[in-house]
């Protein structure tokens, strides 16, 4: 397990780690983002508190309104709601198997929300947990790990051991890593296994086919319910073949697309409205934009989120403290909400 660091390091060293220690991917970092308390947003100030503030102290509460902005907000959608269901659902059915575990895979485009469902299915699992063992500590009930780009099965061995806190060193073989990852989880009643970014897997290479061998062995050796989240993992070469074939067979498929224009979508809004810290921003103002923000987010809550929230924060650093309509045009979103449905301009003639 991980060993805590004497505190007299370096603060540039001491700034990495709390850094590192903010990432799912890490014990640390996971027990901060299920850690109660932890994202409680600052109290906005009334006119007459704010003035009587000094430099130091505005800085310092306009600072704590920023990084409350800079939070990736999570909504309970009907698509985080259906993958909670379906996680809990699976982990009771699993709860006696001694093998051939079943599985959940959540797929969709880009900035549908994936990774916010497969981590809140984690929160609401290892939540369940601590309230079933109160005062009972050395569990790990949630394991998050995200699968690298061109990754070989050592590398997705050591993410399961980084996440842990466990040493692998450039002499330790496959094998080692192995049963230490699975000592560890067994020992700490690890229920659950979130795997992200699993599309980067492809069954056609060979690194790829040892990297999901990799995973159906420890999926064997743990006994805990296991969560893949991928783009477009219906379509992908993670599907594909004999191991493909296996994978398909053991795994229920929850798919998420973009939002359709309807009151959920105006739920959203309304939602990520209500969080705003802004002194002058007029409630419901952008709900009667529910509209435009469909079109300019393209149905996606990734890109909603990152409008309004960017927004919010530009409002806060050039003293308008109000979103509007002009504010989130002056946010620039990811190349798919700019330009899908958008036609594009014609070249002048010259």
């Amino acid at each position: 397990m991980t060993i805590s660091e004497p505190s007299n390091r370096h603060p540039a060293l001491q700034e990495a780690d709390a850094e590192a220690n903010r990432q799912l991917t890490t014990l640390e970092g996971w027990r901060r983002f299920t850690s109660p308390g932890q994202t409680e947003p600052p109290v906005l100030l009334s006119p007459g508190e704010l003035d009587r503030l000094s430099p130091p102290e505005r800085a310092l509460y306009d600072e704590g309104r920023l990084d409350h902005h800079a939070r990736m907000l999570v909504v309970a959608t009907s698509f985080v709601e259906k993958t909670v269901v379906c996680g809990r659902r699976l982990v009771l059915l699993n709860r006696h198997a001694i093998s051939a575990r079943r599985g959940l895979m959540v797929s969709g485009l880009p900035g549908t929300g994936k990774t916010s469902a497969i981590t809140q299915l984690g929160l609401a699992h290892e939540l369940l947990d601590r309230a079933r063992h109160p005062n009972v500590t050395g569990r790990i009930p949630v394991l998050y790990i995200t699968v690298p780009p061109a990754a070989t099965s050592r590398m997705i061995a050591a993410e399961f051991a980084r996440f842990l806190g466990l040493p692998v060193r450039g002499r330790s073989n496959m094998t080692d890593i192995i049963e230490a990852v699975v000592g560890v989880c067994t020992d700490t009643r690890t229920g659950m296994v979130l795997v992200d970014e699993i599309h980067n897997i492809s069954q056609v290479t060979r690194a790829g086919a040892e990297v999901s061998d990799t995973l159906k062995y420890f999926s064997e050796r743990i006994p805990a319910t296991f969560v893949y989240a991928g783009i477009n993992l219906e379509t992908s070469e993670l599907l594909t073949g004999t191991r493909g074939a296996q994978i398909a067979g053991r795994f229920t498929l929850v798919p998420t697309r973009p939002f359709p224009y309807r009151e959920e979508w105006k739920g959203l809004v309304a939602t990520m409205e209500k969080t705003l810290l802004l002194h002058d921003h007029p409630l419901g103002s952008l709900v009667k934009l529910d509209r435009y923000l469909h079109d300019r987010a393209d149905g996606m809550i990734g890109a909603l989120s990152h409008a309004i929230r960017g927004a919010a924060i530009d409002a806060i650093l050039s003293g308008t403290e109000r979103v509007t309509r002009e504010g989130i045009d002056a946010i620039p979103l990811d190349h798919t909400a700019e330009t899908v449905g958008k036609p594009l301009k014609k070249a002048a003639v010259r």
